[in-house]
């Protein structure tokens, strides 16, 4: 069997990011969150953010990239799998993509 659907280009919200809003950006997070199905990837250029689901429906912050700062919490509250050390590191791709859905075990915050 076969698909028909093609993954949308265009994302299905998109939010223009303006520096020292992470709240905003945040909040967009939480309420795009329930348009897509499973989360599977985040995509992170220069200057925008993409989270990606199963069926390759997407949205998008525009204005915020890997050099900056605030995007360490956006890529933590969609549970993006990254080293939070490197994630500001340039590249010559022209994006940096990394799986969402990262679990944390039991108790992990425990101190034993």
């Amino acid at each position: 069997m076969t698909s028909s659907r093609t993954p949308n280009l265009e994302p299905l919200a998109a939010l223009a990011y303006e520096s020292g809003q992470l709240h905003t950006a945040l909040e967009f997070l939480k309420r795009t969150r329930s348009e897509l199905r499973f989360l599977r990837k985040a995509r992170i250029y220069t200057d925008r953010f993409q989270v990606f689901d199963v069926n390759g429906d997407f949205f998008e912050i525009q204005g915020v990239g890997y050099p900056d700062a605030d995007i360490v919490p956006i890529l933590r509250a969609v549970n993006t799998a990254f080293n939070p050390e490197r994630i500001h590191d340039s590249t010559d791709d022209d994006f940096k993509e990394f799986k969402t859905g990262r679990r944390h075990p039991w108790a992990e915050d425990r101190v034993m």
